[in-house]
Protein backbone atom coordinates (compact mmCIF):
# COMPACT_ATOMS: atom_id res chain seq x y z
CA UNK A 1 0.00 0.00 0.00
CA UNK A 2 1.52 3.36 -0.97
CA UNK A 3 2.27 5.87 1.75
CA UNK A 4 -0.25 8.35 0.39
CA UNK A 5 -3.08 5.88 0.98
CA UNK A 6 -2.27 5.46 4.68
CA UNK A 7 -4.86 6.98 6.98
CA UNK A 8 -2.20 8.67 9.08
CA UNK A 9 -0.98 10.90 6.19
CA UNK A 10 -4.09 13.03 6.58
CA UNK A 11 -3.46 13.46 10.29
CA UNK A 12 0.13 14.73 10.21
CA UNK A 13 0.51 17.67 12.52
CA UNK A 14 -2.52 16.75 14.63
CA UNK A 15 -1.27 15.69 18.02
CA UNK A 16 -3.32 12.62 18.81
CA UNK A 17 -3.87 11.41 15.20
CA UNK A 18 -7.46 10.38 15.89
CA UNK A 19 -6.82 8.28 18.96
CA UNK A 20 -8.02 10.76 21.56
CA UNK A 21 -6.14 12.77 24.16
CA UNK A 22 -7.34 11.12 27.34
CA UNK A 23 -7.24 7.33 26.78
CA UNK A 24 -4.21 7.41 24.48
CA UNK A 25 -3.51 4.76 21.84
CA UNK A 26 -1.27 2.39 23.76
CA UNK A 27 -0.20 -1.11 22.83
CA UNK A 28 -2.50 -3.97 23.93
CA UNK A 29 -4.50 -2.19 26.63
CA UNK A 30 -6.87 -5.14 27.04
CA UNK A 31 -4.16 -7.78 26.96
CA UNK A 32 -2.94 -9.94 24.11
CA UNK A 33 -4.99 -12.65 22.45
CA UNK A 34 -7.68 -14.25 24.60
CA UNK A 35 -6.58 -12.46 27.76
CA UNK A 36 -9.44 -11.46 30.02
CA UNK A 37 -11.92 -13.92 28.58
CA UNK A 38 -13.21 -14.73 32.05
CA UNK A 39 -12.74 -11.21 33.37
CA UNK A 40 -12.94 -7.94 31.46
CA UNK A 41 -13.84 -9.53 28.09
CA UNK A 42 -16.49 -11.82 29.54
CA UNK A 43 -19.45 -10.34 27.63
CA UNK A 44 -17.63 -10.80 24.33
CA UNK A 45 -16.76 -14.44 25.09
CA UNK A 46 -20.25 -15.26 26.33
CA UNK A 47 -21.89 -13.61 23.36
CA UNK A 48 -19.73 -14.81 20.47
CA UNK A 49 -18.04 -17.92 21.89
CA UNK A 50 -20.49 -19.68 24.20
CA UNK A 51 -19.12 -22.83 25.82
CA UNK A 52 -15.48 -21.80 25.33
CA UNK A 53 -14.66 -22.26 29.02
CA UNK A 54 -15.43 -25.26 31.21
CA UNK A 55 -15.46 -29.01 30.87
CA UNK A 56 -17.91 -31.24 29.07
CA UNK A 57 -18.06 -35.00 29.04
CA UNK A 58 -16.26 -37.79 30.77
CA UNK A 59 -12.67 -38.08 31.87
CA UNK A 60 -10.98 -40.99 30.14
CA UNK A 61 -9.88 -43.27 32.95
CA UNK A 62 -7.66 -46.23 32.08
CA UNK A 63 -6.85 -44.81 28.67
CA UNK A 64 -5.40 -47.31 26.25
CA UNK A 65 -3.11 -45.42 23.89
CA UNK A 66 -2.82 -46.37 20.21
CA UNK A 67 -5.73 -48.79 20.07
CA UNK A 68 -6.34 -47.82 16.46
CA UNK A 69 -2.69 -48.18 15.37
CA UNK A 70 -2.35 -50.97 12.81
CA UNK A 71 0.99 -51.34 11.04
CA UNK A 72 0.38 -52.73 7.58
CA UNK A 73 2.29 -54.31 4.69
CA UNK A 74 1.36 -54.62 1.04
CA UNK A 75 1.06 -57.88 -0.85
CA UNK A 76 4.01 -57.06 -3.12
CA UNK A 77 6.36 -56.89 -0.11
CA UNK A 78 5.27 -60.24 1.40
CA UNK A 79 7.80 -62.30 -0.52
CA UNK A 80 10.64 -60.21 0.97
CA UNK A 81 9.61 -61.40 4.46
CA UNK A 82 10.39 -65.00 3.51
CA UNK A 83 14.06 -64.07 3.26
CA UNK A 84 14.96 -64.37 -0.39
CA UNK A 85 13.75 -67.95 -0.89
CA UNK A 86 12.83 -68.35 -4.54
CA UNK A 87 10.42 -71.27 -4.21
CA UNK A 88 10.02 -73.86 -1.47
CA UNK A 89 10.94 -77.46 -2.25
CA UNK A 90 8.54 -80.42 -2.39
CA UNK A 91 5.73 -78.25 -3.80
CA UNK A 92 4.84 -77.05 -0.33
CA UNK A 93 3.51 -73.57 0.25
CA UNK A 94 5.75 -71.03 1.97
CA UNK A 95 4.42 -69.97 5.37
CA UNK A 96 4.75 -66.23 5.99
CA UNK A 97 3.98 -65.06 9.51
CA UNK A 98 3.35 -61.35 9.10
CA UNK A 99 2.74 -60.80 12.84
CA UNK A 100 6.22 -62.09 13.71
CA UNK A 101 7.69 -59.38 11.47
CA UNK A 102 5.82 -56.65 13.33
CA UNK A 103 2.93 -56.09 10.91
CA UNK A 104 -0.76 -56.49 11.68
CA UNK A 105 -2.62 -56.05 8.40
CA UNK A 106 -1.98 -57.20 4.83
CA UNK A 107 -3.09 -54.75 2.13
CA UNK A 108 -3.62 -55.46 -1.55
CA UNK A 109 -1.26 -53.07 -3.39
CA UNK A 110 1.01 -54.52 -6.03
CA UNK A 111 1.47 -57.85 -7.79
CA UNK A 112 2.13 -61.20 -6.22
CA UNK A 113 4.04 -64.14 -7.80
CA UNK A 114 1.98 -67.19 -8.74
CA UNK A 115 3.50 -69.21 -5.91
CA UNK A 116 1.25 -70.70 -3.25
CA UNK A 117 1.87 -69.20 0.16
CA UNK A 118 0.17 -69.38 3.53
CA UNK A 119 0.00 -65.90 5.03
CA UNK A 120 -0.71 -65.52 8.75
CA UNK A 121 -1.88 -62.10 9.94
CA UNK A 122 -4.42 -60.40 12.19
CA UNK A 123 -6.24 -58.63 9.35
CA UNK A 124 -6.51 -58.85 5.56
CA UNK A 125 -8.05 -56.41 3.12
CA UNK A 126 -10.45 -57.88 0.57
CA UNK A 127 -8.07 -57.18 -2.30
CA UNK A 128 -5.12 -58.80 -0.52
CA UNK A 129 -7.15 -61.89 0.30
CA UNK A 130 -8.34 -62.15 -3.29
CA UNK A 131 -4.80 -61.95 -4.69
CA UNK A 132 -3.36 -64.50 -2.24
CA UNK A 133 -6.18 -66.97 -2.95
CA UNK A 134 -5.81 -66.44 -6.70
CA UNK A 135 -2.12 -67.38 -6.46
CA UNK A 136 -3.13 -70.64 -4.80
CA UNK A 137 -2.33 -69.61 -1.25
CA UNK A 138 -4.30 -69.26 1.96
CA UNK A 139 -5.04 -66.51 4.44
CA UNK A 140 -4.94 -67.50 8.12
CA UNK A 141 -6.26 -65.10 10.76
CA UNK A 142 -4.25 -65.09 13.99
CA UNK A 143 -4.75 -63.43 17.36
CA UNK A 144 -1.04 -62.61 17.84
Amino acid sequence: MPTTAHKNRKKRGHVSAGHGRVGKHRSHPGGRGNAGGQHHHRTLMDKYHPGYFGKIGMRTFHRKPCTSFCKSINVDKLWALVGGVKQPEDGKAAVINVSASGYFKVLGKGRIPDVPMVVKARLFSQEAERKILKAGGACVLTAE
